[in-house]
């Protein structure tokens, strides 16, 4: 009786270390090769562009308000040039809600395109730091010849040049940081002002910088394979239908070796290692899909396709794909569930844009003065007394009136000033009276909608109750 063939199960013993880690537990420096290609030419163009923006982005401005500020220390939030106040929290956390499913399900459907393209990591990294020693001390074989040379003036020329660059840039990067957190205005106050005036702005510049410098000076690719846990949490966002950058092991194995004038008869991959040297985490792409290290940087995909172009074999021997259409030998299409996937991240970013502009510039809470009751006139009204507070969200300051909008008949009387005075991007209070109709309040506690007007114009309204009498 024959029994069926036993199925032998894949090598998976390079997951039990990671690539710069040696046995003894040292670091293993990585000197990988510089990408080119048709793939990394398209991610130096989207690179340049995000890092444009990033440097720009603190002065650009929308109606006098910068494009972005992250003022922790005094609550102040301005996203797209919209001020947002402690009141506006839900929005954020809404938001914020809204980003980390985003995250998750563009993870699901697309893999790590996020860390090879767009991360700010992987951008400063690949394409500044990493090609200033490109143009410094050459590729990856003068990179590694020149770490192993004595200190020649040569070599101290070269890796005193470096990181001088290299802390200029993240001195840079350190401002730029610091005006997205407490605006441009501040940041030059500390920059033009002596250094004694603001030893607190100062010390948080130089904390920036150092942390900068030892990340992308020394720490470099353990951020994306150690630290980050947007890398971590991968394993159990990704499956067999996420797209990433994966090898085709039917196509490719048995490897073997090119050579001249010998008929072959293995697989597609000659064993080069381009893929290997040109990887900035040091792993072996050839290995299996959805390693942990993979930032789907696609520097492997331009250096295989330049391989098999120069022996005459079709490109896409590493190449984004799902695990499943290359264990069925099948071509990626537009499924259900990426439709499905694409769809739910649309309205996600639907509904936050809808929560952006749907949002109020002013927002006014009105509330009955503690300890006070109605009183009686002798016309034949009874007066309730409020206090009012207002906050503006804009740029721009607005005087203000009150009008009584619910019930009919109402009026507003101001103590104390004529009238109310919004400062931009402040707030104001006032004491009020209503007064309204002894006939129009069928209750005791009645609905009171206040509408806030400014040059004619409702900008919001608030609502309270209003007591009167029993009748």
């Amino acid at each position: 009786m024959n029994s069926a063939p036993t199925k032998v199960a894949p090598d998976e013993s390079f997951r039990d270390s990671i690539a710069t880690i040696d046995a003894a537990g040292k670091r293993v420096w990585l000197f990988p090769k510089q990408p080119q290609g048709r793939l990394y030419r398209a991610r130096q163009w989207v690179s340049y562009a995000l890092l444009a923006l990033l440097f720009a982005g603190p002065w650009l401005r929308i109606q006098g308000l910068p494009v972005l500020l992250l003022n922790v220390v005094e609550r102040k939030f301005i996203i797209f040039g919209q001020i947002f106040w402690p009141q506006d929290f839900f929005i954020l956390l809404l938001g914020f809600l809204a980003f980390v499913l985003f995250v998750i399900l563009f993870t699901v459907v697309y893999g790590r395109v996020f860390c090879g393209w767009v991360c700010p990591q992987t951008i400063f990294l690949e394409m500044v730091f990493r090609r200033i020693e490109y143009w410094l001390e050459g590729d990856a074989p003068r990179q590694k010849a020149l770490a192993k040379a004595a200190w020649t003036w040569n070599k101290i020329w070269r890796k005193t040049s470096k990181h001088a660059l290299f802390g200029l840039i993240s001195l840079l990067i350190a401002n730029t940081f610091l005006a997205y957190l407490i605006g441009t205005e501040a940041l030059l106050g500390i920059v033009m002002a002596p250094p004694l005036a603001h030893l607190g702005g100062l010390g948080a510049m130089v904390v920036f910088t150092g942390l900068f410098y030892a990340v992308f000076a020394h720490f470099r690719e353990q951020v994306c394979t150690i630290a980050c846990p947007y890398g971590r949490l991968q394993g159990v966002m990704l499956d067999q239908h996420s797209i990433s950058v994966a090898y085709d092991h039917g196509r490719g194995e048995p490897r073997e070796k090119l050579r001249k004038n010998q008929a072959r008869t293995a697989g597609d991959c000659i064993d080069c290692r381009q893929c290997v040297q040109v990887c900035p985490t040091g792993i072996d792409i050839r290995n299996g899909a959805q390693q942990m290290e993979c930032i789907n940087c696609t520097a492997c995909i331009d250096a295989c396709n330049a391989i098999m172009d120069l022996v005459g074999k079709p490109p896409g021997l590493i190449r984004y794909d799902a695990e499943v259409h290359i264990e069925q030998g099948s071509k990626f299409r537009v499924t259900g569930r990426l439709k499905a996937y694409t769809a739910v991240l649309l309205l996600l970013a639907a509904a936050m844009v809808g929560l952006l502009v749907t949002r109020s510039n002013v927002a006014a809470t009105v509330l009955r003065t503690p300890g006070q009751l109605f009183q009686k006139t002798d016309r034949g009204t009874v007066t309730n007394l409020y206090n009012i507070s207002v906050i503006n969200k804009t740029n721009a300051a607005m005087p203000l009136e009150l009008r009584v909008l619910q019930p009919a008949g109402g009026a507003v009387q101001l103590v104390g000033q004529p009238v109310l005075q919004l400062p931009a991007q402040g707030l104001v209070e006032g004491v009020f009276f209503a007064e309204l109709p002894a006939d129009a309040l069928p209750r005791t506690s009645n609905r009171l909608r206040i509408g806030v007007y400014s040059a004619g114009r409702l900008i919001t309204e608030a609502e309270t109750k209003f007591l009167a009498p029993p009748r």
